[in-house]
């Protein structure tokens, strides 16, 4: 997903006029996609780490010709498994952090040529979480303001997925360029919230962010004043801002999303905020429930079974990927007390929370992936012995 530390103009006439190469070319992707520059940010941090890329891209089951400057967009779930494989073979946990820093407001084409000329930065969030799918379709982006707080939100549509704790700082890093190239290099949020555990080193992550970073929280999320919304952006140019919106609108009507796409990506934000209503989501789309539940029997789904996706998909990810007491995980996810939720996951799973994060953590799966390894190595050698060296001394 998404800008940068670095020094930043205010994309006027002159400057897209340059970029007109590259950004009038960008594609929009489909859902469940993402920009391949995040790729390429990859790329760029196993070059620097020294670690081999292609073959952790074949593995992944990427093809190398996107370090090239395709712009043919990538599934979200794939670069969660190269950012994965990435972390655990270079034993750089903050792998996602690395590759967030790397994407700047510059590189972000037509949309960050939109937020470089919002009146202000509320304008700009509420432009970015309204028009982020050009660029990531793999998750949502939401904008909140509590009394005198502001939450900005990114909320992956598949949070279970191999990666997704990666995904997520990844996309945290880079909102935060974003909010420093608006604001100027020295801003820094009110705390951080992120949904995995704690690394053994958290000092890279204080040192970015330079605020304090909650793990093991139910959301990714940063948390600033509410009154940076009102800031204005210095040399916005509002006819430029008018000049992207129209192709910017284009590259959304390339991929209309069906009202099953928009309510999966309205759950995903909000059913760990108890907004999980039919209600409630049938006055947000201006229907009454009724004609909410037709629409959905046309796409062959029904509101339940998607609060029940949502649910289960948000569940997987903070069993997976936090150390958050399966009490928290039920009241986050709006359960009346945790039997209800442990009645409603061995409904959906075939088995109880508990078991299913025992097999699931991310280091009970490396453990399976070297054992399959090693049965390999073992099988093609045709050695009977278990013994296997170990890594030779640094």
């Amino acid at each position: 997903m998404l800008a940068s530390a670095g020094s930043c103009t205010n994309g006027g006439p002159n400057e897209l006029a340059a970029d007109e190469s590259s950004v009038w070319a960008e594609k929009a992707p489909s859902v469940g996609f993402i920009h391949p520059d995040v790729v390429r940010a990859i790329h760029a941090v196993l070059t620097e780490l020294g670690a081999d890329r292609d073959g952790l891209l074949g593995e992944a089951g990427l093809d190398t010709c996107l370090f090239d400057r395709s712009s043919k967009p990538v599934p979200f779930t794939a670069i969660g498994r190269l950012i994965a494989l990435a972390a655990d073979r270079s034993r750089c946990p903050h792998l996602g952090l690395l590759v967030g820093q790397r994407t700047t407001l510059a590189s972000f084409g037509l949309l960050g040529v939109m937020l470089r000329n919002c009146a202000s930065v509320g304008d700009a969030l509420r432009a970015l979480e309204a028009h982020a799918c050009v660029r990531d379709r793999g998750a949502m982006v939401g904008l909140g303001v509590h009394d005198d707080v502001a939450v900005l939100s990114y909320a992956p549509h598949e949070p279970e997925a191999e990666g997704a704790a990666l995904h997520l700082e990844r996309a945290l890093a880079t909102v935060t360029n974003i909010l420093r190239g608006l604001c100027g290099p020295d801003w820094a949020p009110l705390e951080v919230l992120l949904p995995r555990s704690a690394p053994r080193d958290t000092a890279p992550y204080g040192a970015f962010f330079r605020a304090p970073v909650r793990f093991d929280q139910e959301t990714a999320a940063l948390v600033f004043a509410a009154g940076l919304l009102d800031q204005r952006i210095a040399g916005a140019d509002p006819a430029t801002r008018q000049r992207v919106e129209d192709p910017i609108r284009r590259l959304e009507a390339d991929h209309p999303s069906t009202l099953t796409d928009k309510l999966r990506e309205y759950l995903q934000t909000a059913v760990t905020r108890q907004r999980c209503k039919a209600e409630r989501v049938a006055r947000l789309r201006l229907v009454n429930r009724r004609t909410l539940s037709r629409r959905l029997r046309e796409e062959g789904t029904s509101f339940r079974r998607l609060a029940n996706e949502a649910q289960f998909r948000v569940a997987k990810h903070l069993l997976a990927d936090t150390g958050m007491a399966i009490g928290q995980i039920s009241a986050a996810l709006d359960f009346s007390e945790p039997p209800a939720f442990t009645h409603a996951f061995r409904r959906w799973s075939g088995t109880t929370p508990s078991a299913w994060r025992h097999a699931n953590r991310p280091e009970m799966k490396r453990d399976a992936t070297h054992e399959e390894a090693r049965v390999r190595r073992k099988r093609d050698t045709g050695c009977s012995s278990t013994f296997l060296p170990g890594p030779a001394p640094s």
